[in-house]
C-alpha cells in the first residue's frame, strides 16, 4: 500500500515541476526537486523489493505446507482410490499444479491487490482534479473492463484442459518407464511413441486453444488501453490550449492515466496467471477433499489400545464387488471362523475371491455385506492403527524401496537391531543369498528391486512381514516365485514362527497350504469345500482335481 501512495505522489511532484517550477521561472529548485523524485522513486523500489520478498516467502512457505499436506492425503487415501487415478497425474498435481499456486500466490495475487489499490486512487485524484477530462478520458475503460473478465471467462477452461492433458501425458511417461521392460520384451517400442504422441498432440491442442484465446483478446484489450491517453492528449490539449487546465495538471493527468489504463492492460496477463492457478487449484483441491479411509471416521475405539489384538478372525456372510458392480460379487456370502493361533489356507482358481479375502483384512476394501469381527469387536470398531500393527501382509507382487537390503526388510519397524533383521531373513530364507551380494545387507537395490529376481524378492518381503512381529500374517502368493525346496524351507522355518499367530496362507500350489488347520476352496467368489488336506483330497471335488493336476507335474 505504502508503495502504491508513492506511485501516486509521483504525478502531483511533475505538476508542481512544471507549473510551480519551470513555469515560474525557478530553475533553480530543478535540481533539488529531481533529487526529491528519485529518492521518492528509490524508496518505492525499495518497498517494492519488500513487498515481493516477503510475498515470495509466503508464496513458498504456503505451498510447502499444501505440498506436505497432500502427501499425507495421498497416504491416507483408500486403496480403491488408486484403482482409479494414474500415478502420473497425481505427480502432476504435487508438482507442476502446486508450482503455478506458488507463483501467483508469490506474485501475481500482491499485482492484484497493487492494480486495484492504484486504479481507485488514481481515479479519484483524477476526478479531484477535472471530473469532466476524467469522465471523458476514462470513457473506455468499463468496455476494457469488460472484455477483460470476457477474457477471463474463456481462458480459464483452455488452461484447465491444459493441466488435464499435462497430467495424462506424464501419466503416460510413468507408466512407459515402469514397464519399460515389458515393452522391449514385446517390442512395442513403436506402439509406444504413437501412444504418447497422441497424448502429446492433445497437450499441443489445448496449448493452441489457450494460445488462440490470447491472440484474440490481448490485441482488444491493447486498442483500448491506448485509445485512453489519445483522448487525454486530444480533449485535454484542448483544455490547456483555452486555459482551462494547466500545462502542469494536464501532465499529472497524463501520468494518472497512464498509471490506471497500465494496469488494466495488463490485469489480462495477471487474470491468465490467475486462471492456471485456480485450475491448478480445483486440481488440488479435488485430491484435497477426497474421502479417507471409511474406518479413520466410523472408528469408536470400543477395544482399550492396552489389550492386545489376540487373532480370532471372523467372516460372517462378507460379500464384496469390486467397483460399483454388485452383480459380479468377487466374494459371496463368504463365512469363516479362526481361533487364534490357527493357520487357514485358501486355495482355488484365478479370479476365484482368494486375495480379496486379504484386501478385506488390511483394510483396502470395505465389505459391501457381512460382518468382519477381529477378537469378536466389528472390524470398522477397531483403531486403524492397531490393527495395521497386529495385522501384516506379504503381497504377491513385491514392491522393494531403492535403499539398502537392511532399510527395506527394517521397513516399518522403528528400533530394530542387526540380530533381528538377520534372524528374519533366515526365517525366510534370505540370508544366505543376502550374503552373497557385493555389501551384504547394506547392498542397494534398484527401483521396485530390480536387479534381484523375483524369489529373491518375495523372500526379502517375507523377512519384511516377520520382522514386525504380527499377530495376524497374511500371505497371498508369497512363495509363488521361489522353487518348491525353497518353498519348503521357508514353510518349515515358519511352522514353529506361526504358533500363536494366525496365519492366513492364499495360495495356488497345494504344497503351501496342505499343514493348514483348515483348507478353504473358492470358486467363484464363493466356497465349494472346506476341511483339512486329507479329507479334501479323498472327496471328490475342486480340491482333489487341482491336487491330481499338480501331483502329476502339469502345474507347479
Amino acid at each position: 500500500m505504502c508503495a502504491t501512495a508513492l506511485g501516486l505522489v509521483y504525478p502531483n511532484l511533475l505538476r508542481i515541476l512544471v507549473d510551480n517550477i519551470i513555469m515560474d521561472g525557478k530553475f533553480e529548485l530543478v535540481p533539488k526537486l529531481s533529487l526529491f523524485i528519485v529518492g521518492v522513486i528509490a524508496l518505492k523500489s525499495l518497498l517494492q523489493y519488500i513487498h515481493g520478498f516477503v510475498g515470495a516467502r509466503v508464496g513458498n512457505r504456503l505451498v510447502l505446507r499444501l505440498r506436505n499436506t497432500c502427501y499425507e492425503k495421498l497416504q491416507m487415501l483408500p486403496a480403491n482410490y488408486y484403482d482409479k487415478v494414474k500415478t502420473g497425474d497425481l505427480v502432476s498435481r504435487m508438482t507442476s499444479d502446486l508450482e503455478a499456486i506458488r507463483n501467483f500466490i508469490g506474485f501475481d495475487f500482491a499485482q492484484f491487490i497493487n492494480m486495484g489499490l492504484t486504479i481507485v486512487f488514481g481515479s479519484l485524484l483524477m476526478l479531484w482534479i477535472d471530473w469532466r477530462l476524467t469522465l471523458l478520458t476514462l470513457l473506455l475503460c468499463p468496455l476494457l473492463i469488460f472484455m477483460t473478465f470476457r477474457f477471463e471467462g474463456h481462458i480459464h477452461p483452455a488452461y484447465r484442459g491444459i493441466r488435464q492433458s499435462m497430467g495424462r501425458l506424464s501419466a503416460t511417461v510413468q507408466e512407459n518407464i515402469a514397464g519399460i521392460r515389458t515393452v522391449k520384451s514385446f517390442a512395442r517400442e513403436d506402439h509406444e511413441v504413437d501412444k504418447f504422441a497422441v497424448h502429446n498432440e492433445t497437450y499441443r491442442q489445448a496449448q493452441v486453444e489457450a494460445s488462440d484465446v490470447l491472440a484474440r483478446y490481448y490485441p482488444v484489450i491493447e486498442l483500448l488501453a491506448n485509445l485512453c491517453p489519445v483522448l487525454l492528449l486530444l480533449f485535454g490539449g484542448l483544455q490547456v490550449i483555452h486555459g482551462s487546465l494547466s500545462l502542469g495538471e494536464w501532465v499529472q493527468m497524463s501520468t494518472l492515466t497512464w498509471l490506471i489504463v497500465s494496469p488494466m492492460w495488463w490485469i489480462g496477463f495477471h487474470i491468465n496467471k490467475y486462471t492456471q492457478a485456480k485450475a491448478s487449484g480445483e486440481r488440488v483441491i479435488e485430491l484435497l477433499d477426497h474421502q479417507t479411509s471409511y474406518r479413520r471416521s466410523n472408528c469408536t475405539l470400543d477395544k482399550p489400545t492396552g489389550i492386545p489384538i489376540q487373532g480370532d478372525v471372523s467372516f460372517e456372510q462378507v460379500s464384496f464387488a469390486y467397483g460399483d458392480d454388485t452383480s459380479a460379487y468377487a466374494l459371496s456370502e463368504f463365512t469363516l471362523q479362526s481361533a487364534s493361533g490357527s493357520v487357514i489356507g485358501i486355495i482355488g482358481r484365478t479370479g476365484s475371491g482368494k486375495s480379496t479375502v486379504m484386501h478385506l483384512l488390511t483394510q483396502a476394501y470395505e465389505a459391501a455385506a457381512g460382518k468382519i469381527q477381529i477378537d469378536g469387536v466389528e472390524f470398522d470398531r477397531w483403531d486403524p492403527e492397531i490393527l495395521k500393527e497386529a495385522i501384516v501382509p506379504v503381497f504377491q507382487e513385491t514392491f522393494l524401496f531403492s535403499a539398502s537390503i537392511r532399510d527395506n526388510i527394517s521397513y516399518g519397524v522403528d528400533e530394530v537391531t542387526d540380530e533381528q533383521i538377520m534372524e528374519a531373513a533366515v526365517m525366510a530364507q534370505a540370508h544366505e543369498f543376502i550374503e552373497r551380494l557385493p555389501k551384504g545387507y547394506d547392498t542397494v537395490i534398484g527401483e521396485r528391486g530390480l536387479g534381484l529376481s523375483g524369489g529373491q524378492k518375495q523372500r526379502i518381503a517375507i523377512a519384511r512381514a516377520l520382522i514386525r512381529n504380527p499377530r495376524i500374517l497374511l500371505l497371498d502368493d508369497a512363495t509363488s516365485a521361489v522353487d518348491v525346496e525353497t518353498e519348503a524351507k521357508i514353510l518349515t522355518a515358519l511352522k514353529e514362527y506361526m504358533k500363536g499367530r494366525t496365519t492366513f496362507i492364499i495360495a495356488h500350489r497345494i504344497s503351501s497350504v496342505w499343514h493348514a488347520d483348515e483348507i478353504i476352496v473358492l470358486d467363484k467368489g464363493k466356497i465349494v469345500q472346506r476341511g483339512q488336506h486329507e479329507q479334501l483330497a479323498a472327496a471328490q471335488g475342486l480340491y482333489r482335481d487341482i491336487y491330481e493336476v499338480q501331483s502329476s507335474g502339469l502345474m507347479s
